[in-house]
């Protein structure tokens, strides 16, 4: 990470994330309260993993030199401090490994997410949160609406050999913001593989229906063509 720009980027290590121009740390996205001096001294390891950086270079980091202040007793605070912060002690060190007298080195294996993947990232975990809530209503919508008789075949005992054939349409993105085109692909995906469990259907493939994405067809010109009820 040497020589990158540290306002670039955030540094992830193992359930933490540290951005470096913001000068947060956070676990599992919930922000800890950590001393300027301490993210500073994570921020100067984090630029080197795996590599010592002495105790004058940590020094040389936090405090100028016309800094009135007990170097020594005021950097072992901060990393104390900071080791409070990541659950880490001296004797056991998972990320910040101790070389006495010389400084300290970062052990732990460290990834570099650029803000945009961070971001994109986000709204993926988001997007199949709702995708949670929203697919059980979808299909319930469905079934309420009793399509092409879809309800009285799924609840009624149709005869042998008789099922009903749908197919589920892309979904259109509404946003605004092109990076959400595949959270409206992976709920038309999530509703075909749902609708597929049903033994009553016979669901189009995602294949087949993509086809018509952004394609103004009339809705009984595209049943006749993929065949469907």
């Amino acid at each position: 990470m040497q020589g990158d720009n540290p306002s670039a980027v955030t540094v992830g290590f193992g359930p933490f994330q540290a951005n470096l121009q913001t000068g947060e740390l956070k676990r599992d996205a919930l922000r800890l309260k950590l001393p300027e001096q301490s993210f500073q001294v994570l921020a100067a390891l984090l630029d080197r993993p795996g590599e010592l950086v002495t105790r004058e270079e940590l020094q040389q980091r936090l405090w100028p030199q016309d800094t009135f202040v007990d170097y020594d007793h005021s950097l072992n605070v901060a990393v104390q401090r900071l080791r409070e912060a990541l659950g880490d002690s001296a004797t056991e060190a998972h990320y910040i490994e101790t070389l006495p007298r010389r400084g300290y080195r970062f052990i732990a294996p460290v990834e570099v997410i650029e803000p945009a993947r961070e971001t994109r990232r986000w709204r993926r975990r988001r997007g199949w949160a709702l995708a949670l809530v929203v697919l059980p209503g979808a299909l319930a919508v469905l079934l309420a609406l009793n399509l092409g008789g879809l309800r009285d075949r799924l609840l009624g005992r149709p005869a042998p050999g008789e099922t009903a054939s749908i197919a589920v349409l892309p979904l259109e993105n509404l946003s605004g913001d092109p990076e959400q085109e595949y959270f409206a692909d992976g709920m038309t995906e999530a509703l075909i593989t749902e609708l597929g469990k049903v033994s009553a259907l016979r669901v189009i493939s995602r294949t087949s229906a993509m086809q018509y994405k952004q394609r103004n067809k009339p809705l009984p010109e595209i049943a006749r063509e993929l065949n469907v009820d």
